[in-house]
């Protein structure tokens, strides 16, 4: 399969700050591809790097099969890019916003209305609105309508849905789907766990090394294992308490309950015991399911 994003040990250093640290990477054409990472990850720095804003200290990268370095002017035709915060000029409307990107790229809205038709059926209530005044889901489904109002190969999206609500994120998520089948590559950071089981592929990247790469399902196979949900009435001592126990590799806080990472021989009724001696009641350890966020914190943990 032929990639649409191909990164080949890419360096890039901001004086003493590695920002990213000899990444490689590919996106086969036509994928939706998630990128995984904290912040200060060096996720922001990969796209405008892919995106041609900055250059690489060392390694090459291509996107729809053009240098960023050598094709930089062609790529930006090829390309269609939502950074993390809202970049649209906010005082033109929502109609003016989209005839002026259409204009930049030589094109008229009505040219791939296809792609946008479900985002521009929805904008229709209030063509006259300036951008600035819009909610922050509708903010990022212009700001989407503009990205691809010039039919890119490839879509760039830095984090698209931060602070937006979940039914906001849903259905943006459902036009990515539909942009997909459409045959269009998608590179998306997240920092939902549930936005990235619907990647095809994921990589995890943190402090800007790239930790794993693949689907969702093989990630995740056999965390189960000595994995463990913890709860009581006073949650911040019994996360103290566990730490301090031998046959404990790791605990944090997960949702409303704690995560413990044991070894092979821990036994949770044991550990219940132990606990009520050291006056913590109500204890309950079950077995927990693994998931992308319990991968990254080993895989991170690994890293240190």
């Amino acid at each position: 399969m032929k990639n649409a994003i191909d990164i080949q040990g890419i360096t890039k250093k901001y004086g003493n700050l590695t920002a990213l640290d000899n990444v490689t990477l590919s996106v086969p054409e036509g994928m939706m591809f998630g990128l995984i990472g904290p912040d200060g990850a060096g996720k922001t720095t990969l796209y405008r790097i892919l995106t041609t804003l900055l250059s690489p200290d060392t390694g090459t990268a291509t996107v729809a099969g053009l240098d960023t370095i050598r094709d930089y002017k062609k790529i930006r035709a090829e390309i269609g890019y939502m950074p993390e915060r809202f970049s649209l000029y906010p005082d033109l409307t929502v109609n003016e916003n989209l005839h002026f990107f259409a204009s930049l790229f030589g094109v008229r809205v009505k040219d791939n209305y296809d792609l946008i038709a479900p985002i521009f059926n929805q904008l229709a209530k209030f063509p006259n609105r300036r951008a600035g005044a819009l909610s922050g889901g509708m903010k990022q489904k212009l700001a989407l309508g503009c990205a691809l109002i010039h039919h890119p190969k490839v879509l760039l999206l830095d984090e698209p849905t931060t602070g937006v609500d979940a039914v906001s994120r849903s259905e943006f998520w459902d036009m990515l789907a539909t942009l997909k089948e459409k045959g269009i590559t998608i590179l998306v950071s997240t920092s939902y766990m549930d936005e990235a089981q619907r990647c095809e592929r994921i990589a995890l990247i943190d402090k800007g090394r790239i930790l794993d790469v693949n689907n969702p399902t093989n990630l995740v196979e056999g965390l189960g294992e000595n994995l463990y949900n913890a709860s009581a009435k006073d949650m911040y001592p019994l996360l103290e308490a566990l730490k301090s126990l031998p046959d404990v590799k790791n605990c944090y806080t997960f949702g409303a309950t704690l995560h413990i990472v044991t070894e092979d021989d821990f036994n949770p009724a044991d550990a219940v015991r132990r606990l009520s001696d050291m006056g913590l009641a109500d204890v309950k350890i079950y077995p927990a399911k693994g998931d992308i966020e319990d991968l990254f914190i080993k895989l991170a943990g690994n890293e240190e």
